[in-house]
């Protein structure tokens, strides 16, 4: 037995805590960012301290953050760099620096990423009630702020006495390491018990490895998941996250070579093939390619392999638009398998995939079905080529870039390693259907949430996984581009310090258009003509007068980063490679035309427009909606009917 605060027997569990898939072992937890205040400094920060200055190298090291939603993204951002198999915890008072993680939780739990949330609460004993920064209920005594974590966590627990804490954590780390239930954990922590002393067992601290299983596919299940794929004619895998965390790129790249059927791909999923594979289509969906949306209208099997399939997927259930589209759904979580009225194929995705490649062994797609599909991913490509150039768009004002050329600068100048990490605004979708991923790891977008802000945090954490990768694995270096629009950077930039601080080396391209281009686009096909998305003075008549003299260069550099201004595209190529040289954080700021939108596809986003209204661009707006609202579809039709595999 061994008396330690309840603080010191949390660190020293998570310290303990391993993971092992395919033979290779790791420490699950890599880190805890902090911030402290009263509601942690005493407890959990205390408990840091002590092994920070300790000599044991398997001490958890401390990550101190400037914001706590931000650093809730770079933990988020390291388990996705890991495949799931890594993550950290995150630290933070209670009251308002508890509350700020929560929106981080809700992306950690919506993308299904494991991160252990450990906010402070107030205290057990309620001897001094209230506390600073309590919230008294009405109507139930035992209720704090923390209790908004439990909508976005998949497992939340408050730890009142030490001998909860043994249960707390073991339920807690099993579920943050099984792939199919995994998200945000949260355990609140009160601040009396944090540094209250017990006499835990020894047992608890001992190094425990949490095997993570690949389930194999059932015999039936896969038998009913051959029979219709076997009867399809224009077939079409939809890869999502599932195929990298998996990493079943290998096998899904063997699948598709042995099948002949093409491969589309949703934000989570792209790069699960490289993008001039014969068989890959690209992005599908509202941000997708002209070739997968076309393939994706035409397919009467659709194989979801490790995709939740948002409405962002499947363009708001319009993109699959045949008759009789039936669906096989291949993931590790059942909740994902049954969508769309699908055959369920509860497995891992490697194992899945290898299982139906040797199950249809000899059969393929018709080959004009897989010729056609390379051929529009061809067309596709030179679309790509052109929005790079810049070839076609209209003229822009001395100074400024087009953000295709932005991106296709950045893509052209970085190594195949590299990673461009993105997450909200204009550029998300335009990167889903323009970068060339050439690694599987080489494209991060967090879209699931699709939370501003997460872009400068989230780099962080992924550059802190990709440095880990190098030192554990001998893996190669990576840089990490960071793809941010002005609306994005300043929702939460502070991150900055933190890379500085910490010696951590990320190439920001801030894009500055002064607004937010992605909702100005969509407020102008929903008729509400981009009121109130530009940054501007307040006029008589609105925020409708002169671009703010907002100076984003300069406000890099007040926190500590190198910064490169630049005009135009050319100024912004000679930027990079100044910013790859070197060892810092280096800040490209460019500025942009927000009216001048990359190449797109038809599909279609289902955003309600007013059903009545005085201004005519908002009825002409409700005109269109209620017409693509005929074309939606319910999916409803069970894929397994024998009748319709006869």
């Amino acid at each position: 037995m061994t008396v330690l605060t309840v603080a010191q027997a949390v660190v020293r569990f998570l310290e303990a805590q391993h993971t092992e898939r395919d033979g290779v072992e790791r420490p699950f937890f890599a880190g805890c960012w902090g911030i402290f205040g009263h509601g942690n400094v005493a407890g959990v920060g205390q408990a840091l301290l002590e092994r920070d200055r300790s000599d044991d190298p398997s001490r958890l090291r401390f990550l101190h953050g400037r914001n706590e939603q931000s650093m809730v993204h770079a933990a988020v951002a390291y388990a996705r760099q890991r495949d799931r198999l890594a993550t950290m915890a995150v630290t933070s008072s209670v009251g308002p620096g508890a509350t700020n993680m929560v929106t981080g939780a809700a992306l950690a739990t919506i993308n299904r990423l494991p991160v252990l949330l450990l906010p402070g609460d107030t205290f057990a004993t309620r001897v001094a009630s209230p506390v600073l920064q309590e919230l008294e209920s009405l109507q139930q005594g035992d209720v704090s702020v923390n209790d908004i974590f439990r909508p976005v966590s998949v497992h939340f627990d408050r730890v009142n006495r030490p001998e909860q804490l043994a249960s707390a954590l073991l339920h807690a780390t099993r579920i943050l390491t099984d792939p199919a239930e995994t998200g945000a954990v949260t355990l609140a922590l009160p601040q009396d018990v944090q540094a209250e002393a017990h006499d835990f067992p020894d047992e608890l601290f001992a190094k425990r490895i949490w095997h993570v299983a690949r389930p194999v596919p059932q015999p039936a299940a896969l038998d009913r998941a051959v029979a219709v794929i076997r009867s399809a004619r224009r077939p079409l895998v939809v890869a999502g996250g599932g195929v990298t965390y998996s990493g079943a790129n290998d096998a899904l790249r063997v699948f598709a070579e042995a099948t002949g059927i093409p491969v589309a791909e949703s934000q989570a999923g792209k790069g699960a093939l490289p993008y001039d594979h014969p068989q890959s289509v690209g992005a599908i969906g509202v941000t997708g390619t002209t070739a997968a949306n076309a393939l994706a209208a035409e397919a009467d099997v659709v194989i979801g392999v490790g995709t939740r399939y948002s409405d962002f997927t499947t363009a708001s259930r319009t993109v699959f638009e045949a008759d009789g589209v039936r669906f096989v759904n291949l993931n590790v979580s059942a909740f994902d398998t049954h969508k769309h009225a699908a055959v369920s194929l509860v497995a891992d995705a490697r194992e899945g995939l290898a299982a139906l490649t040797r199950a249809l062994a000899g059969w393929t797609a018709e080959p004009a079905h897989t010729a056609r599909a390379t051929e529009l991913a061809g067309e596709w490509e030179a679309i790509v080529q052109r929005a790079y150039d810049g070839e076609g768009a209209p003229p822009v004002a001395e100074g400024l870039a087009i953000q295709s050329q932005v991106i296709g600068a950045v893509n052209e100048l970085s190594d195949p390693r590299d990673i461009v990490v993105c997450a909200a605004g204009s550029m998300p979708g335009d990167l889903h259907k323009l970068w060339r991923t050439r690694d599987r790891k080489g494209y991060h977008v967090e879209y699931g949430f699709s939370c501003m802000g997460y872009e400068i945090p989230g780099g962080l954490g992924v550059k802190l996984a990709a440095l880990d990768e190098e030192r554990d694995e001998g893996a190669d270096p990576r840089d990490v581009f960071v793809l941010v629009g002005d609306g994005s950077y300043l929702m939460m930039s502070s991150e900055l310090v933190t890379a500085v601080a910490e010696g951590i080396k990320l190439i920001v391209v801030l894009v500055q258009n002064h607004g937010y281009a992605s909702i100005g686009a969509l407020s102008e096909s929903l008729g509400s003509q981009r009121f109130g998305t530009a940054y501007r003075y307040r006029t008589d008549t609105g925020l409708d007068g002169d671009k703010l003299p907002v100076d984003l260069a300069a406000n890099a550099a007040s926190l500590g980063a190198d910064v490169l201004a630049v005009a135009g595209i050319e100024e912004l190529r000679d930027a990079v490679h100044v910013a790859q040289k070197s060892a810092r954080t280096t800040v490209i700021h460019v500025e942009t035309d927000p009216l001048v939108p990359a190449p797109d596809s038809p599909a279609w986003w289902d955003v309600p427009v007013a059903e009545v209204s005085a201004l005519r661009s908002t009825r002409e707006a409700r005109r269109t909606y209620d017409d693509h609202k005929t074309r939606q579809r319910d999916y409803l039709t069970p894929s397994s009917d024998s009748a319709d595999l006869a």
